[in-house]
């Protein structure tokens, strides 16, 4: 996973990161944000639809083995599952499509809800540093998307199982035959959403999302539907806060089999960097400026985890 070649982009991409751990506190080893998380093994299956619409290797292979990763927000590595800054949650996927002989994956990133503070990586930067001095107020009264992001429903969930994921970014796929569609991610859980409210909340442990993981792979593989949203012309695919109508097409891509808690979680979370970036045939970035600078992001926290 290479840095971006972009000067300013590398810049901002560093700033964000020191900015985080200005806010949560520096912890040496762990992600300065959706720094408590799980990671999990299990398989991805595709779709007839998928296979039509991209020639990537996990959309035309019978299966794929995956590693996935449950999270909650902040930089906080212990804040409590009940606090309610703890979402939107994190839902990370990467597609393991060789290990030799040299490893190959592409990736997916989402969470909870349907948006991003901004539009770019400046944004992203000025709403980080409003929080951090306390004026986020202030900005949030003169920037009309970081507020609809906060005003954004973020209820908490039963369970990482029972709640809906959304990639923030659109991508574009490729197909065999050239044929060019953009996307967006959508996750969506086969047990059903479920929200806990403020009373259900109280009666439950600080832990109480992450000890429910090996409780439900007790009874069987969590379970998530992969769907694409698919852009019409004229739909904007550059800018993350600009959502695409309700009425767009939704493509089921295939299912999402999580089957086991991964071995060894204390190293593997320091070594994995996830990439927002897909960097396999058949996907592209689009032209949204956030993704270079998010893959930044994910690349120098996780030089710096490694280093720790």
């Amino acid at each position: 996973m290479p840095l971006p070649s972009d000067e300013k982009v590398v810049e901002t991409s560093g700033a964000i990161v020191s900015t985080l751990h200005g806010i949560f506190g520096p912890h040496p080893g762990l992600r300065p944000a959706h720094a408590k998380g799980v990671l999990l093994k299990g398989t991805f299956t595709p779709t007839e639809a998928a296979k039509t619409l991209s020639k990537a290797p996990h959309f035309n292979n019978p299966s794929t083995p995956i590693i996935a990763r449950f999270s909650s927000s902040t930089g906080i590595p212990d804040i409590p599952d009940t606090d309610p800054n703890g979402n939107p949650r994190g839902f990370a996927i990467r597609f393991v499509l060789a290990e030799t002989p040299r490893r190959v994956h592409t990736d997916i990133v989402t969470h909870s809800v349907d948006g991003f503070p901004g539009s770019n990586g400046q944004d992203a930067l000025e709403f980080f540093a409003a929080v951090k001095d306390g004026s986020i107020g202030d900005y949030l009264a003169s920037h009309p998307k970081a507020l609809a992001f906060i005003q954004a429903p973020k209820p908490t969930p039963a369970s990482f199982g029972k709640e809906k994921y959304f990639g923030v970014n659109a991508f574009k796929f490729i197909a065999a035959d050239g044929k060019e569609t953009f996307i967006r991610y959508r996750i969506v859980p086969a047990a059903g959403e479920e929200y806990l409210d403020e009373a259900a909340l109280k009666d439950k442990s600080p832990t109480f999302l992450y000890d429910g993981v090996p409780e439900l792979l007790k009874s069987g593989p969590i379970v998530f539907k992969l769907n694409a949203q698919l852009a019409e012309d004229g739909d904007v695919t550059d800018d993350n806060t600009v959502k695409w109508p309700e009425e767009r097409q939704v493509v089921e891509l295939g299912t999402i089999k999580l089957e086991a808690v991964a071995d060894d979680q204390v190293a593997q979370q320091k070594r994995i960097i996830f990439d927002p970036i897909p960097r396999v045939e058949g996907i592209e970035a689009s032209a949204d400026p956030l993704l270079e600078v998010r893959a930044g992001i994910y690349l120098l926290s996780g030089r710096e985890r490694r280093a720790a």
